[in-house]
């Protein structure tokens, strides 16, 4: 418990554009309208290298009506130990704070947004460089006396307001600020700007925090065996369900994967896709049970499998780009990013550069070809590849309905050249996953993990297709590994190269370690820059 004799120490944790010096004021303002002596100080960061910009509040928890003409004497910084209340809006920056020892097990109170945003290492990974969440939030469980984690960002978009009123209403929910939650609310009415959505905002969160608090409260007096008299069982919260006889044919260990993907390819292209994405894993679930057959593994392999094959098959193309354009929910979001006030209008351009690959993609392998060979025979003669650059007012009726009518196109996806070539690329992959786990367990995962290495669009998606079917047709069965143990090795060893280096000079070498050919050489067009001709120059 807080002692009346020391002030409140309170550390906001905000990045840049959060709102955070907001809060700060409203923290100072709420405490000077309710009589307490209070002081507020900040302290700048600098990107990736101090972290987020930090605001430090200490609030003396006695009126300054019975001070009798006392002054508390504050700190400007907060003191490694001492601290009381750490709010921090991003979960990594929490857990850096914590390392610089301000929150401590016996004394500091910790909330926490869920959310991550990607650092500079993290986001150079060729693959998902992301550090797991499930660490972090042992260290914030580790050094607070108490702690709530939640998702800030999503009540953040739900009440459309910004992210330092849903830290405003959590730090009220605290427990520790000595006026009640009506001074709060009449500091943010006195604004001029985005009133009823702070509010909202702040009263979302006030609800999660004492929720989370009680419940806490709970759980200890029925450790301690004194349970409240009435108390509510709480109610999980329902998922989306699998069709009844789809969830009886797979594991429950792996009916949230499936339950996902299957709702993608639904809204990728239509059911039948659906359902072709689960006969395709229904074959991978009879082959793992023939290496498996008692799920001791927890059915690893249908699970990376069904993790990636859904990604693979809702491949980005000019349909898919053109309908996650048109959707209400991007709308929604753009105008919550800009933070759109009432009244205000809102103009959207988006800029297209499709070229002849994006227009071949939807015709027939016939016309495809004669196009793409078209495209090459142009920078053959030094030309750059043909393509337009569009620029879409999608706020305006014409703009908004030529992305609708090339989003309406996904019938003619079926009927493209590249949506042949995909499935057949799939269904390449998907056998040597069948067969391996057929035949030894680990080797059927290993090839399945490859998934990984099929990411992005462009010349970035078409370089992890070749690395993954190289890896597959020379290691997955290769004559020279005497035994699917060496196989499966080979292939992490090469999985990992080709995440770990984007020229690719890493795999070749992982795969001539293993008896494997090095890639081969793709021919590219050299064009040849002509030197403008130098001005003549006039003496005088």
């Amino acid at each position: 418990m807080h002692h009346k004799t020391q002030p409140i120490s309170i550390l906001v944790c905000a990045l840049g554009g959060e709102g955070g010096g907001v809060l700060s004021e409203w923290l100072v303002q709420a405490a000077l309208l309710a009589g307490y002596p209070v002081q507020g100080t900040s302290i700048p960061g600098v990107a990736q290298r101090t972290g987020a910009t930090t605001y430090y509040v200490e609030i003396f928890p006695v009126p300054q009506s019975e001070l009798a003409g006392r002054r508390p004497v504050f700190s400007l910084y907060p003191v490694p130990g001492a601290l009381d209340l750490l709010v921090s809006s991003e979960l990594l920056e929490t857990v850096r704070q914590i390392g610089n020892g301000f929150a401590t097990a016996q004394r500091t109170q910790v909330i926490s947004s869920s959310t991550r945003t990607l650092t500079t290492h993290e986001r150079m990974q060729l693959g998902d460089g992301r550090m797991p969440d499930a660490p972090l939030r042992e260290v914030v469980a580790r050094h607070s006396r108490e702690h709530q984690v939640f998702d800030m960002a999503a009540v953040t978009r739900e009440a459309g307001t910004v992210v330092s009123a849903v830290m405003f209403g959590a730090v009220a929910a605290s427990g520790l600020l000595p006026f009640p939650r009506t001074v709060c609310e009449q500091v943010i009415r006195a604004g001029e700007r985005g009133v009823d959505a702070s509010l909202r905002g702040f009263a979302r969160a006030f609800d999660i925090v004492s929720s989370a608090r009680q419940h806490t409260t709970f759980v200890r007096q029925v450790v301690a065996g004194d349970p409240p008299p009435a108390a509510a069982a709480a109610r999980a919260p329902t998922e989306a369900e699998l069709p009844r006889e789809t969830a009886a044919a797979f594991p429950a260990a792996t009916h949230d994967l499936l339950t996902l993907g299957l709702a993608r390819m639904v809204d990728y292209q239509d059911r039948a896709y659906g359902e072709l994405y689960l006969e395709r894993l229904q074959r991978i679930l009879a082959a793992e049970r023939a290496s498996d057959p008692d799920g001791g593994k927890g059915w690893a392999i249908t699970r990376e499998t069904a993790r990636y094959l859904a990604l693979w098959m809702a491949f980005d193309d000019i349909v898919r780009v053109a309908d996650l354009k048109c959707r209400v929910s991007r709308r929604d979001r753009v105008r919550q990013e800009v933070k759109v006030a009432e009244g205000e209008l809102l103009r959207v351009y988006d800029h297209f550069k499709p070229g002849v690959a994006e227009a071949a993609a939807l015709l027939p392998a016939g016309p495809a070809q004669a196009l793409l060979r078209w495209d090459r025979r142009r920078q053959a003669r030094g030309k750059e590849p043909f393509s337009l650059a569009l620029k879409v007012g999608t706020h305006q009726v014409l703009g908004f309905l030529s992305l609708r009518t090339l989003a309406s196109l996904r019938w003619l996806r079926r009927r493209g050249s590249r949506f042949a070539l995909e499935q057949n690329l799939i269904e390449r992959w998907l056998a040597a996953v069948e067969h391996g786990a057929r035949t030894d367990w680990t080797l059927g995962h290993e090839i399945a993990l490859c998934g990984r290495l099929i990411k992005g669009y462009g010349s970035t998606n078409e370089r992890g297709k070749d690395n993954l079917l190289h890896v597959v047709d020379h290691l997955a069965t290769s004559p020279t590994l005497e035994t699917d143990r060496r196989r499966a090795e080979a292939i992490r060893a090469a999985r990992t190269a080709a995440l770990a280096d984007e020229a690719g000079t890493a795999l070749d070498q992982a795969l001539q370690q293993h008896g494997a050919p090095a890639r081969p050489v793709k021919a590219v067009p050299i064009r040849f820059m002509r030197r403008p001709a130098r001005s003549a120059v006039q003496t005088p």
